[in-house]
């Protein structure tokens, strides 16, 4: 069924089991079975000390039971290899609903008594661990952040793993992937995450295909494929496979244990001859184990007149009605006691001696390895001096260049300063998005073939590009619960691919903030460029700003939305957000050429306060009559032109002007803790004065944010309305109402009187807003007094 490993001296080292070895096995996998099923049913009587009886049993059962025999049969196998070579290893569980058997396990190696030592190794302990299962004030069914041993909940298993395992060289993540996991587009596209992992400096993913056969409620596609179409598909993926199958608990566990065995062992050779460098990292094919055993092994074959085991009627809870039905309750007893329990624990309910043995010791349990708890490892990163990069200029709104060609140059010394501890991850954009600087010190990496045409690739590249933004961010994922530093840069539309990603993830950080336990980790960071205002030459389908609506409605806690106005602001931004612990940090801005507003010491001070009033754009700005505010950089451009413009036009109107660069300080300061004081707020934005409010996104985003503001009905906000195509900069602004010119005339709206004494900018902005049109079509081009704007005082 396998081959015979090699060790890395050479010599033949996989022997089967001896009986021992796979009595004590098969006792800790029945133990761990036991305990799944005590975890869903039991609210008393956890050693079966009396006969079960409908007051033993749980008012509401919940929980999956089909996936979680599997779970335990590999969690125990590695606990033997990882005695017998020292490994350090953790464990990731795509079928992530599998919760039961992971908190099995780690309460039986005696990890999860460590961390709540209210939960005893004993039979009070264990009773405690079936009552709080699924239980209100409990933990969830799932492997979720209350499990010690866990960075991953389900549905994104490889992507995770790779992550953890990118310059960790000596980690072994053993991921699980679930056959209902495997159909999900994000799992489909990671298997070639293999190619971006360099042996000589990187640790190793196993991958285990569990194939029980069902989903909730159907059969999956890769359990029905032969052992020879999954050997074809995989081979071609750059893998090894291995393949098991039974379900005779005795023989899969000899068939299992040599197996496994010789999968670490080759990739141990893989990471030696790499590391001798003897052989390039595109060398031999990385093995991988596909285990088929039944749904629900080990359960209830029958129930009802309706088969269980090895059908998807296993996948939760197998025998449904055991309170109110007598013959339900005799199969639920039956089957528990089928585990022989008086033969695992003592008389005060203690694993025995014989398999206990079995667990590592210290660190090396998977419920205690520091890298699943990975704020325990990680170090700040070396940042260099952020206003090096900064821009000087004379004035303000007369520089143009790109800011994320001059953030660009502070990622590439972030590299040269952290070799080992940041990455960037970016879906073949890098040097789209005007980050190119960082190949100065850093390649793409690829370790497969490189061709001579191919430019800055090797194997050694830290620069993570591949065109899935799920893989992007789930490697980021990975890479940061593990406790290094990295940030996710995409076209702005794009981001809305990973929402789900970004919400499990923000949920994630947001739980652990909760368990004492977890060490805080360094901040996901986004930065979205390519902005739908200037994603004129993809289209419309490049323009959506969506992504912040998704961040905004993460938990205060969480959730932090920056929109620098420029390169200098970026700068500062990106600084503050590379130094923070468990937030999700969004950056938008756009990558174009673009005008330069404030200076280093300005631009530092506007950060640190997330909002200020710009006087040199403002006009007579103490007692204004209207507020020209602004959040994300054209939506500033548009707001400090059309600030420009009524001076021309209306020199006695007085106006101020206000920037947000930190999104969340419109909130009240009793929702988000960098909400706005309501004097703060009212010191910035006056208490009556309207409020006409140029944003990047959607309009609706703004009044989310005012939610609970006393002066909430001031605000007009303009932002994206969804009308885009191919087109020019100004017809963007333009076509979705936020130009200069609609500004200027929504200022004549608001303001009392300016209908009437306005009426030479009205006809202003509405010639141009017809000429510019009419130019764009017979000139492919903005009129040049718009495309070429610049402010002058």
């Amino acid at each position: 069924m396998t081959e015979v490993a090699t060790a890395i001296d050479g010599s033949n080292c996989v022997q089967p089991l001896t009986a021992a070895e796979l009595r004590a096995m098969d006792g800790w996998w029945r133990a761990a079975n036991y305990l799944n099923v005590g975890q869903i049913y039991l609210s008393a009587n956890p050693l079966l000390r009396e006969q079960l009886l409908p007051s033993h049993i749980k008012p509401r059962l919940l929980g999956h039971w089909g996936t979680s025999p599997g779970l335990n049969l590999i969690y125990v196998h590695l606990n033997r290899l990882i005695r017998k070579y020292d490994l350090n290893a953790i464990y990731m569980a795509g079928p992530g609903h599998g919760g039961p058997a992971l908190l099995a396990n780690v309460w039986l190696e005696g990890s999860y008594t460590e961390f709540y030592p209210e939960i005893t190794q004993n039979e009070a302990g264990m009773l405690r661990l079936f009552r709080q299962f699924s239980t209100p004030g409990g933990v969830p069914s799932h492997v979720s952040v209350p499990t010690p041993g866990s960075i991953h909940e389900g549905g994104y298993v490889l992507l995770h793993a790779f992550g953890a395992v990118m310059d960790n060289p000596d980690l072994l993540v053993a991921a699980v992937v679930g056959d209902g996991e495997a159909e999900t587009g994000p799992l489909a596209g990671s298997w070639k995450s293999i190619d971006f992992i360099n042996p000589a400096r990187d640790g190793a993913v196993l991958p285990i295909l569990h194939l029980n056969g069902y989903k909730i409620a159907g059969p999956t596609v890769l359990a029905r494929y032969t052992d020879d179409q999954l050997r074809q598909f995989f081979a071609g993926q750059g893998y090894a496979p291995h393949f098991v199958e039974g379900d005779e608990p005795a023989r899969v566990h000899a068939e299992f244990a040599t197996t496994l065995e010789t999968t670490i062992l080759a990739i141990r050779q893989i990471q030696a001859t790499a590391r001798a460098g003897t052989d390039t990292p595109a060398g031999a094919p990385w093995p991988m184990i596909v285990l088929r055993t039944p749904k629900g092994w080990t359960g209830p074959k029958i129930v009802d007149g309706l088969q269980i085991e090895g059908t998807f009627r296993a996948h939760q809870v197998p025998v449904a009605d055991v309170i109110k039905n007598p013959d339900h309750l005799r199969i639920l007893e039956e089957w528990m006691r089928s585990y022989r329990p008086q033969e695992l624990f003592d008389a005060q309910g203690t694993l025995r001696p014989e398999y206990a043995a079995l667990a590592p010791q210290g660190p090396r349990r998977m419920g205690s390895n520091p890298h699943a708890n990975g704020g325990l490892l990680t170090a700040p990163l070396d940042l260099p001096d952020f206003t090096a990069y900064q821009l000087q200029f004379p004035h303000p709104g007369q520089l143009c260049t790109s800011s994320t060609a001059e953030f660009g140059k502070y990622l590439r010394d972030l590299y040269r300063r952290n070799p080992r501890n940041f990455r960037l991850f970016c879906p073949d954009e890098t040097n789209s998005n005007r980050l190119g600087a960082v190949f100065e010190e850093s390649n793409r990496c690829l370790t497969s073939t490189i061709l001579p045409n191919d430019d800055h690739i090797s194997h050694d590249g830290r620069v993570m590009e591949v065109l899935s933004e799920h893989c992007c961010h789930g490697w980021l994922e990975g890479y940061t619960l593990t406790g290094r530093h990295g940030m996710f840069a995409t076209y702005e539309a794009f981001a809305m691919i990973v929402d789900s990603m970004a919400m499990q993830h923000a949920k994630w950080i947001e739980h652990a903030k909760r368990v004492p336990w977890r060490a805080d980790i360094p901040s996901l960071n986004y930065l979205l460029t390519s902005t739908c205002w200037r994603n004129d030459h993809n289209g419309f389908s490049h323009q959506g700003p969506g992504f912040i609506d998704t961040i905004i409605h993460r938990k205060p806690t969480v959730a932090r939305v920056y929109l620098p106005p420029d390169a200098n602001c970026l700068l500062s931004v990106a600084d503050h957000c590379f130094r923070s612990r468990n937030y999700l940090n969004l950056i938008v801005i756009d990558k174009q050429p673009q005008l330069q507003w404030l200076s280093p010491e300005e631009a530092c001070a506007h950060c640190a306060a997330g909002v200020g009033i710009w006087n040199f754009c403002s006009n007579n700005p103490d007692q204004p009559q209207i507020v020209l505010a602004c959040a994300g950089d054209i939506a500033t451009q548009e707001t400090v032109a059309c600030a420009w413009l009524l001076r021309r036009f209306l020199p006695d109107l007085r106006v101020r002007v206000v920037n947000v660069v930190d999104l969340m300080r419109l909130c009240p300061q009793t929702l988000h803790p960098h909400g706005l004081s309501d004097e703060d707020f009212i010191r910035h934005f006056t208490a009556g004065a309207p409020v006409l409010f140029a944003f990047h996104g959607y309009p609706g985003v703004v009044h989310d944010l005012l939610h609970g503001r006393a002066t909430d009905e001031r605000f007009h906000v303009r932002g994206y309305l969804e009308e885009g195509t191919t087109t020019t900069p100004f017809d963007m602004v333009a076509l979705n109402k936020m130009s200069r010119l609609h500004l200027c005339l929504d200022v004549a709206r608001y303001v009392p009187g300016l209908v009437r004494d306005g009426a030479a900018l009205i006809d202003h902005c509405n010639k141009l807003l017809d000429e510019n049109a009419v130019y764009i079509r017979q000139h492919f081009d903005d009129l040049p007094e718009l495309k070429s704007w610049s402010w002058s005082p």
